[in-house]
């Protein structure tokens, strides 16, 4: 139920309302949200009253106060550098970008349309999944554990990407016209040393592209950064306005340097 000073005919007030709450929800299952508005419901049962946005804004939010400002930072950072890869190599279109909700970030965007599938873009795809990482790498000259460790993590991402690539898509360095099929685990790479040295060889071409992309555009890497930190979310059209201005002024920067 609404707060009760809210129109709830009034479409201008409601989406003004709702988007902040749908941009706090961004990344969590359907599952997370319904336990957790069952949650705010039962607490405000309990205090008498109705159930409001407030309440569920709150819910929503309610890992990011447990967070320290440096690991908040930290995962700004991280989500950043997704976010900047896949706009300057033309992989994606952000959506929402959020931190601090329980899983410590998380980037959602849209894929660019008519794209060309070659080895190029492969590549530029594996370096998306490296580039928080990278960015890490950048900011803080060291890296979380969390880039890796489960099979859904970055590098393990990267490295099924890179796997497929060299067994799959027909783009290996050894036997390209062979297909083999990887699943259901990378144990392979345990078997094959050649095929291991390859796939490595891939990533770590995959990190330099990331790691030279961000190194270039490290001052709208730093804004992406500092005004996710702030806010904890922003949506699709905020990230391309900041992208670019400083963008913008990295180009005009680098222009007057070289006149």
């Amino acid at each position: 139920m609404a707060d009760s000073n809210t129109a709830l005919n009034a479409p201008d007030v409601m989406i003004s309302a709702l988007k902040p709450l749908a941009l706090s929800a961004a990344g969590r299952t359907g599952a997370d949200i319904e336990r957790l508005i069952r949650e705010a419901r039962q607490k405000a049962r309990r205090e008498r009253r109705n159930l409001t946005y407030s309440d569920i804004h709150a819910a929503l939010t309610a890992d990011q106060a447990g967070l320290s400002p440096e690991l908040i930072w930290r995962f700004a950072v991280h989500e950043s550098g997704h976010a900047l890869a896949r706009t300057l190599l033309g992989i994606g279109s952000v959506l929402t970008m959020s931190v601090g909700n329980g899983f410590g970030g998380f980037v959602e965007s849209e894929r660019s349309a008519n794209v060309i599938e070659n080895g190029d873009w492969v590549q530029k795809q594996i370096a998306c999944k490296l580039a928080g990482r990278a960015a890490e790498k950048l900011i803080f000259g060291d890296m979380v554990i969390g880039s890796g460790g489960v099979e859904q993590s970055d590098l393990a991402r990267a490295t099924k990407l890179a796997l497929d690539a060299e067994t799959a898509f027909g783009l290996g360095q050894v036997h390209p016209l062979l297909y083999r099929s990887a699943d259901p685990q990378m144990s392979i790479l345990s078997l094959d040393r050649e095929l291991a040295r390859n796939v490595n060889s891939r990533l770590e071409a995959a990190e330099a592209l990331a790691m030279g992309l961000l190194s270039q555009n490290h001052d709208a890497l730093l804004a992406l950064a500092t005004r996710l930190a702030d806010v904890k979310v922003l949506d699709g059209a905020e990230v391309r306005d900041l992208l670019d201005r400083h963008l913008t002024s990295s180009t005009n920067e680098s222009s007057n340097a070289a006149s």
